[in-house]
């Protein structure tokens, strides 16, 4: 049976970005007869606001998707941090204090993701109550992992490159999980067999495939769609407040539009300033 997934984070109001990626999700699952679940992502630190759940549910309900909700990541914890002492029992997490300007400093190698981590804090010590966020040591993963790949119903099949990204942070100093350890654990405990998102998270997937083979994880298969583009060809996007600039889903509820209809003008390509279509620029090794 195909499980999907939509998984929110309450740090801002949704906008029509999130409406087309949980409307691909449900889709998926509802044309193979499968089930389509809402997962809200709440440990983002002080971000986090709890009240917009609510909001997330009424605009779902509002475009006339039907889910069913498993728990919250904030009820996960635990889980979190059993498989980060799982992968320092096996040597492969190491403690980071580095900030953002002290990387930037450095004038890092710049990848797809932005700057990739030069590794200053490997094999250092330090206070053990400065606070500081634990890195996976990549090429001490692979080792052990071997040759990895993952597939994707658009890409097809994509060797696993995940140290294209550097050591990336799995334990933030400000949060229990980095979203590449949090989302890989949950959709394996949700058993998610299609994992749909956006063609920019694209990348991160190659993460996820070393983390599910280094933790014992059962592998899904992946679909990343194209991306609904704003009126200045950029992808709509919370940090650049879209939730709250005319493509809310809240405010276009709120002002008495028909949400079924604007799901169906979605599904038929009538986007507003439209969609980038999956060209997977980061694909294979």
């Amino acid at each position: 049976m195909i499980v999907t997934r939509f998984a929110p984070s309450p740090n801002g109001p949704l906008h029509l970005g999130h409406a087309w990626s949980a409307i691909v999700a449900h889709d998926l699952a509802r044309k193979a007869g499968g089930r389509f679940l809402l997962r809200i992502e709440d440990i983002d630190g002080a971000r986090s606001r709890p009240e917009l759940a609510d909001d997330f549910r009424r605009d779902l309900a509002w475009l006339g998707l039907e889910w069913e909700e498993v728990p919250a990541q904030s009820t996960r914890l635990g889980s979190y941090e059993a498989a980060a002492q799982r992968l320092q029992d096996m040597g492969l997490l190491y403690r980071c204090t580095c900030t953002r300007a002290e990387i930037a400093a450095l004038e890092p190698e710049i990848g797809l993701e932005g700057a990739i981590y030069p590794g200053t804090c490997k094999g250092e010590n330090f206070d053990p109550s400065r606070p500081a966020a634990l890195r996976l040591d990549c090429e001490a993963a692979l080792e052990g992992a071997g040759d990895l790949f993952w597939e994707d119903e658009n890409a097809g099949t994509i060797d696993a490159v995940p140290c294209q990204l550097g050591d990336v942070v799995l334990v933030r100093k400000d949060a229990p999980a980095s979203y590449h350890l949090a989302a890989t654990l949950d959709d394996a405990a949700d058993g998610v067999t299609l994992v749909t998102r956006g063609e920019d998270l694209f990348i991160a997937t190659h993460v996820h495939r070393l983390l599910q083979e280094l933790l014992g994880l059962p592998v899904p298969r992946w679909h990343h769609h194209g991306l609904l583009l704003g009126a200045d060809g950029k992808k709509l996007a919370k940090s650049r407040q879209s939730g709250e600039r005319g493509w809310g889903l809240a405010e276009m509820r709120e002002a008495g539009e028909d949400g079924r209809a604007l799901a169906e003008r979605l599904r038929m390509g009538q986007m507003p300033c439209g969609i980038t279509r999956s060209r997977f620029p980061h694909g294979g090794s």
